[in-house]
């Protein structure tokens, strides 16, 4: 019996030591050695500290930012453990929001955010990613029509022209890769520093 098991046995360990060892080993080295910044989960920094990822979005309130697509992302409530509360952008629970077309919860939510964006700037028509939720919760990007959506509250804000502002979005618009595939998109967190930075000077 021993005979039988025995080359099963040294398959199983051989393979084991194969493709749960060597292989992810040298995908990683190799990862990190033609993709270094992607490998180390594509960080951003600012003055020597990590401010963030290129891909995953963070929540900017303030008026002076640029804001992304709204997350659905839950987190725990530390108050009650069988319940949850909202944190967006929280990367360790991605994940939509599950409502249907028929939740009144997402009706109302979507009408409560047009009429503020509405308000905001009258003049526009409200780009429908500022307010419907992404897949994972987490997307870090928004379409060129939503950064210029919000042109004229960051340029109140922050007491600069609308001009400037509309230069510096188009500067951090990314195109279509290969020039097919995806949509033109903006980093909110990248163009956010580029605003600081522009700012400060």
């Amino acid at each position: 019996m021993l005979r039988e098991i025995r080359p099963a046995i040294v398959l199983l360990l051989v393979l084991t030591a194969i493709t749960g060892l060597a292989y992810p080993l040298a995908m990683t080295a190799i990862a990190g050695a033609i993709f270094p910044a992607q490998a180390k989960g594509s960080l951003i920094e600012q003055d020597g500290k990590v401010v963030g990822s290129a891909l995953i979005g963070q929540e900017f309130k303030d008026d002076k930012y640029f804001q992304g697509r709204p997350s659905a992302t839950l987190a725990p409530d530390p108050n009650d453990s069988t319940k949850t509360v909202s944190a967006p952008y929280n990367a360790a629970n991605s994940g939509g929001s599950n409502l249907g077309p028929t939740s009144k919860a997402l009706a109302d939510r979507l009408k409560e955010d047009v009429d503020r964006l509405k308000a905001e700037n009258p003049n526009a028509t409200v780009p429908v990613d500022l307010v419907t939720t992404s897949a994972s919760g987490l997307d870090p990007d928004i379409s060129p029509e939503a950064a210029q959506f919000q042109v004229p509250r960051v340029a109140k804000a922050r007491n600069i022209s609308e001009d400037q502002l509309r230069q510096l979005v188009a500067s951090n618009t990314q195109g279509r890769l290969l020039g097919l595939l995806g949509e033109p998109r903006v980093n909110v967190l990248a163009l956010n520093l580029a605003l600081d930075r522009a700012t400060a000077k």
